[in-house]
């Protein structure tokens, strides 16, 4: 499995825009051969800005992979240069790979 992250800072003016952008948008995410998942999450406040964070899950860092070069990608991202304003910097982007997982009903850890 394969989590990919990406963390924005957010003012805290900026933020009831940055949802409805993000709960308004395609994805296009369901399209892709192993996706598992994703989760857009609102964090803690802190000297103004609000912590937000993408959170998709994968079944490999291949799928991840081929996510990144498609055409659903590039529909999904298509304006994301004109949302740039509404966040502090970059989104600051982490991957990693699940090395262990226990989901609810699991008998054995």
């Amino acid at each position: 499995m394969f989590l990919a992250m990406n963390r924005f800072k957010v003012p805290i003016g900026n933020a009831a825009d940055f949802e409805e952008i993000w709960l308004g948008r395609d994805s296009h995410l369901k399209d892709m051969t192993g996706f598992v998942e994703f989760h857009m999450l609102r964090g803690p406040e802190a000297d103004g800005n609000v912590l937000y964070a993408s959170h998709t899950v994968w079944e490999s860092k291949d799928a991840f992979l081929a996510w990144t070069k498609s055409e659903q990608f590039r529909a999904a991202h298509r304006d994301a240069g004109q949302t740039t304003k509404l966040y502090v910097g970059p989104p600051n982007f982490e991957g990693f790979l699940s090395i262990q997982s226990i989901a609810a009903g699991d008998n054995a850890e």
